[in-house]
């Protein structure tokens, strides 16, 4: 029974806890997720292996560093993974105004324990990842947490596990894994007055990166998303051509998403339901910058 449990903890990750960025608006409207989300397709309970693929795993604890973060299901993240995000969430971004009483609000997922609270929030106006010189953001409504650990659930902690389900459980403890906590919760943060975007992604002006993220040393975990001064995209720079280029972008988004999760289902069902991170992988970690094949 040790040699089992022993042999059970060599091929569990070292990293087992995160939450994630799912849903995203302005406070003119709009809506987004997070660079890498994949939706439903991942479940909310089992295995950490099961519901983590699509959170992302920053390198830096401080909310003010550079980079996109990382996702154990599609690798690094890249800018253009845009179309992904819009195609799941619609082709409008997340519109912030410019006035006083700018903000962003959204839903973010703690899936296991040490994917919790609290949020930090920095928006880089270059749309570029710089977030070491962003905008920090002023939490307004923030999610449950201590120093990014949150208790799981009585009702899970109270359900019935096997003998080597629970002797795992017990040693990840010690180890610093984390159990599953699947509950999602609002966040609110308020945006500077005179905040403007200037960043320029996948045809779309006026486009900012926002990155909301807790500290925790196991992580920190959190996502990226995109924002859009409102209005941006009626004067953009690029005129009727620049708008006609990303509408074309999304649409083709939209397809090479239903194809994504078209084959990811067909996969899943031949395995009986229990598609393996390795078919999510395999399916998922192409991105495509369909604007640069795109005319202006």
């Amino acid at each position: 029974m040790l040699f089992i449990v022993t042999l059970a903890l060599t091929i569990l990750p070292l990293v087992s806890a995160h939450g994630k960025l799912v849903s995203l608006t302005g406070d003119a409207g709009g809506n987004g997720t997070a660079l890498a989300i994949r939706g439903a397709i991942v479940p909310g309970t089992g295995p950490n292996s099961k519901t983590e693929v699509d959170t992302t795993v920053f390198s830096k604890t401080s909310i003010l560093s550079d980079g996109l973060g990382k996702t154990t299901g599609s690798g690094k993240n890249k800018i253009n993974m845009i179309i992904e995000a819009m195609a799941l969430s619609g082709t409008t971004l997340p519109q912030i105004s410019t006035t006083q009483g700018s903000a962003i609000s959204g839903i973010f997922h703690i899936v296991t324990t040490d994917g919790a609270g609290p949020l930090s929030a920095v928006l880089d106006p270059t749309a570029t990842g710089k977030f070491s010189t962003g905008i920090p953001l002023t939490v307004i409504t923030q999610i449950p947490g201590d120093k990014g650990n949150i208790a799981a659930p009585k009702k899970q902690q109270k359900q019935q596990r096997s003998v080597l389900g629970r002797a795992v459980d017990t040693l990840l403890a010690k180890r610093g894994g984390a159990a599953n906590v699947n509950q999602s919760f609002p966040f609110k943060f308020s945006v500077p007055a005179g905040t403007v975007c200037n960043g320029t992604v996948a045809g779309l002006t006026g486009v900012c990166l926002v990155k909301i993220a807790n500290s925790n040393k196991a992580g920190p975990f959190g996502g990226v998303a995109f924002v859009q001064t409102a209005g941006a995209a009626a004067g953009s720079a690029g005129g009727a051509n620049s708008d006609k280029s990303s509408e074309i972008g999304v649409q083709v988004g939209v397809w090479l998403r239903m194809v994504y999760i078209f084959k990811l289902n067909v996969t899943v069902q031949k395995s009986n339901g229990r598609g393996t991170v390795a078919d999510i992988r395999a399916l998922m970690s192409t991105s495509y910058d369909v604007s640069a094949q795109v005319s202006h």
